[in-house]
């Protein structure tokens, strides 16, 4: 029970390169990287190593869900507000920050038979909150 069949490292460190702002489902991805592991049961973390983008478990299967996610936290978070002090790098820095402070950088997802126990309709995103392109880093780890 939790034990590893293979000899790959638990803890990774996965570039993620994304285009923009959004929702960016990174399941298949971190899918793959624990099946590579062979771990029976245990404990995948997933870690974001930034402040202006986060994880969350979402609906993978309608767009539209992505869609209004996405619009609500827009509307909820608006750029120029008047308010804000940090804007050096840009309108978006300060509203990414904010986004990234009310949504995760953190996920802790259960392995049961060697696969992420996601439910139907689950998937892993990275949300970017800024414009431009990047890639991100996310700390995995698996443990039993």
């Amino acid at each position: 029970m939790g034990q590893s069949t293979s000899s790959l490292p638990s803890v990774a460190r996965l570039a993620i390169a994304v285009a923009g702002a959004g929702l960016h489902e990174i399941t298949d991805r971190v899918e793959t990287w624990v099946e590579e592991r062979g771990l029976a049961e245990g404990l995948c973390t997933l870690f974001i190593c930034h402040t202006s983008a986060s994880l969350v478990i979402q609906e993978n299967a309608d767009p539209s869900a992505k869609r209004d996610l996405e619009q609500w936290l827009n509307r909820l978070v608006p750029e120029a507000d008047a308010l804000y002090t940090h804007t050096l790098e840009g309108p978006d820095d300060i509203p990414a920050h904010i986004k990234a402070a009310l949504t995760a950088t953190s996920l802790s997802i259960p392995v049961l038979d060697g696969r992420l126990a996601l439910g139907t309709w689950q998937g892993i995103f990275l949300w970017e909150h800024r414009h431009g392109a990047r890639t991100r880093e996310i700390v995995a780890h698996l443990g039993p």
